[in-house]
């Protein structure tokens, strides 16, 4: 009777990720259709390059989820850590929620391989910060090389900046949530409030105390991860190493459509960036295109062109982790019954498994 309920359960999740993804795909439909013109155009073994430089990308985004639990003193397998890079981007995308959603399925997979949810959470928050900063890095990296070739405008050097800026203050927001998790606390109290209310009225449990024994786990974790400082290093490298595969796969996009040209390839593959990280819609759908085809055009490329490389990179790294992250969200969901209470569960097995972990 157990598994019965249990697998109509997990089916019932399969099947809302499955109406999610399609209700995704047949919203943009209008750019499969174009995309399948478009592709015709390119270069076939350029594009075909480009998706092995993306795929390298997911792999190396992988390797640094290894690295990530290492951190923590957890450990999680490689072949995980890999659906794991999908299933977060399927989840932030189809539920909006500033990467909370991503996280919250780290969290549930990290629990059945006997992690507890303070230490996965530091693992996904600083997974989240390590693609950031490997972004800046390489963007830095890019911008100086122009500088050096006497074409980096100011312009361009602002939108650094701002880059700079977004990641600066990520960064300090963990660190903040490290070093003072009872001001954290104190400046959430009022919306802890207002959702216990709502809970409440859905009949449901407070959720206080669980966001209480999630930061203080949170802040055992990051003590940790100073402790680790070696394995940190290895997984900004590693994100470094993923943004510079992505920016290659853009590369050869625009190689393949007739794009030449290093400073537009690293100028307008910032703007898409920045435009996803940015943008209120999730991936930046839409925002992303519009941005990187004004980019282009500000580069003297050809509308028709500019379209071009944009719909089909975007094809890429948007439609390709996205159907991959809905198939394996499908196939969890039918095995797996999601754990509503790996929140509650966050501090009582705090205390062993940290002197486990030591």
């Amino acid at each position: 009777m157990k598994s019965t309920k249990k697998k109509s359960y997990g089916s019932l999740i399969a099947g809302l990720v499955l109406v999610v993804a399609l209700a995704v795909v047949f919203m943009r439909g209008d750019q499969l259709k174009e995309l399948v013109h478009t592709i015709d155009e390119g270069a076939p073994l350029l594009l075909v390059l480009a998706v092995a430089f993306q795929l390298a990308k997911y792999l190396a985004q992988a390797a640094s989820f290894t690295w990530c639990f290492k951190c923590v003193d957890a450990k999680l397998p490689f072949a995980t850590n890999l659906r794991l890079v999908f299933q977060t981007f399927f989840m932030d995308t189809a539920v909006p929620s500033f990467n909370i959603s991503g996280t919250s399925v780290v969290i549930e997979v990290a629990s059945r391989h006997g992690i507890e949810p303070g230490r996965s959470t530091g693992a996904a928050l600083l997974r989240q910060i390590s693609i950031s900063a490997g972004f800046v890095i390489v963007m830095l990296l890019g911008f100086a090389i122009l500088l050096v070739r006497g074409e980096l405008e100011v312009g361009w050097l602002i939108l650094g900046i701002i880059a700079v800026v977004i990641v600066g203050v990520m960064v300090a927001a963990m660190a903040l949530a490290a070093m003072k998790p009872k001001l954290v606390l104190k400046v959430a109290a009022p919306f802890l409030h207002v959702a216990d209310r709502v809970l409440a009225r859905l009949h449901k449990k407070p959720i206080d105390e669980r966001a209480k024994q999630l930061v203080d786990t949170y802040a055992q974790s990051a003590k940790h991860m100073v402790g680790n400082k070696g394995a940190i290093a290895a997984e900004l490298g590693l994100n470094v190493l993923a943004n510079i595969f992505e920016i290659l796969c853009f590369a050869s996009v625009g190689l393949a459509f007739g794009v030449h040209g290093l400073t537009t390839a690293i100028c307008v593959y910032v703007v898409a960036t920045l435009a996803a990280t940015i943008s209120p819609i999730p991936q930046g759908v839409g925002v992303v295109e519009a941005a990187s085809l004004v980019a282009f055009t500000l580069f003297g490329v050809h509308q028709a062109a500019g379209m071009a490389v944009i719909m089909v990179y975007r094809a890429i790294i948007f439609w390709l982790p996205f159907l991959i992250g809905a198939l394996l969200m499908q196939i969890d969901a039918r095995h797996h019954k999601p754990d509503a209470n790996v929140g509650a569960n966050a501090g009582t097995t705090q205390s062993g498994s940290t002197e486990a972990a030591a």
